[in-house]
């Protein structure tokens, strides 16, 4: 699928990894929705990358607005064929806290929103790439969901966080295995430590840390080199139903 001619939505859009993804579209010559909860940062970045892009607010917990937010922007490019899941929360927190078990309220919002969430835009926008004019190899649409190394290496107080990424992961090849006979491909990044908002706001000795854990290269990734996979997945045909590792080799510890 060529870059330029790329129809896309992406959760998250409005920082961190799905504004990197978001950027990089635009940047190519292809058009881009950004699906965020926070409307004042996503009406910035949008208007930031000029008339390729566009905002519409959106909870990707909520099934309503994910359709809504689809169908919008495939209203307004004539159709979508990418589809990026960046739109997580952390959840960290241990199940035996100093406060008492965890609430089963909190571990289901961390479900809801990381794996429900991806589960709702992929469905949204597979609807609309089957109707998509296949490409000279039958391509008509590329997904391309956000897990994580805690989805196989999952810390102490993410036991929330890695059920949910460990799901999004488990995902990728039945859903893949399904919409093969409409040719949208189904594709996982793992990133491991990246440098988004989150991160930032951390202090300097926390980051420097982090990143010392990181083998090679020993730094916090950057969010233009996940955006650069993306872009890379979206050009072969031939990745599908693939977890990919971002990570600098980086095996996480118990703590």
């Amino acid at each position: 699928m060529q870059l330029s001619q790329l129809k896309a939505v992406v959760t998250g859009g409005a920082s961190g990894l799905g504004h990197a993804v978001a950027r990089r579209i635009a940047s190519e010559g292809g058009r881009v929705a950004i699906l965020d909860v926070n409307e004042s940062q996503g009406r910035e970045a949008a208007q930031a990358l000029g008339s390729q892009a566009m905002f519409v607010r959106t909870d990707v917990s909520n099934e309503g607005e994910v359709n809504a937010a689809v169908d919008a922007a495939a209203e307004a490019f004539g159709g979508i064929n990418l589809a990026v899941s960046c739109a997580g929360i952390l959840g960290a927190g241990r199940v035996l806290g100093r406060d008492g078990p965890m609430a089963g309220d909190y571990f289901a919002k961390v479900i809801t929103v990381n794996l429900v969430g991806t589960f709702l835009l992929a469905k949204a926008a597979a609807a609309k790439m089957q109707a998509n004019e296949p490409n000279v190899e039958g391509e008509r649409g590329v997904i391309v969901n956000t897990a994580s190394v805690a989805a196989f290496e999952g810390q102490v107080g993410q036991a929330a966080y890695s059920a949910s990424k460990g799901g999004v992961a488990a995902m990728a090849l039945p859903l893949a295995r399904e919409f093969a006979r409409l040719g949208i491909r189904v594709n996982t990044i793992a990133p491991g430590i990246f440098l988004t908002p989150m991160m930032e706001g951390m202090p300097e000795h926390i980051q420097q840390s982090l990143a010392a854990q990181v083998p090679f290269p020993s730094r916090l990734g950057r969010p233009d080199e996940f955006a650069d996979l993306v872009a890379y997945i979206c050009t072969n045909s031939m990745l599908n139903a693939e977890t990919i590792r971002l990570d600098g080799a980086i095996r996480m510890q118990p703590k």
